[in-house]
């Protein structure tokens, strides 16, 4: 199967599963225990605004390689008729590109890469709350 040939929204959906994975695992290796806090502390990664941030950072910082940059900006410029009423259409856009990353990655088998890029995430965001 040609990854490049798969709907991006398609790539988004799969990328959206796969990211809060590694986020519930990592929160879980912090040694959060209860679920409830675990469901707050996810939002921290997991919301359209986390994820557009988290898009711009790793573009701001040139963690992305070109074809990663494309992937993106695929998943960014897909038409959509609407977007979630709690966020912009330009944050929901990140997001969207931002998983269509993931599950790119995901299909693609390059799971070192998709490693790298979310200890890079994690790393970030540890820093930013000390």
């Amino acid at each position: 199967m040609n990854v490049q040939e798969i709907n991006v929204i398609t790539l988004a959906y799969l990328g959206d599963a796969v990211y809060e994975l590694y986020v519930r695992k990592y929160l879980i290796k912090l040694g959060i225990a209860k679920v409830i806090d675990l469901q707050k502390e996810a939002i921290n990664y997991v919301s359209a605004k986390s994820q557009s941030e988290i898009v711009n950072y790793l573009m701001d910082n040139n963690y992305l390689n070109e074809q990663e940059m494309e992937i993106i900006k695929r998943g960014r410029n897909f038409k959509r008729e609407s977007h979630p009423k709690n966020t912009d259409i330009l944050t929901y856009k990140m997001a969207t590109g931002f998983e269509t990353l993931v599950g790119y990655l995901y299909m693609n088998d390059e799971k070192d890469r998709l490693n790298e890029i979310m200890n890079i995430i994690f790393r970030r965001n540890n820093e930013k709350n000390n």
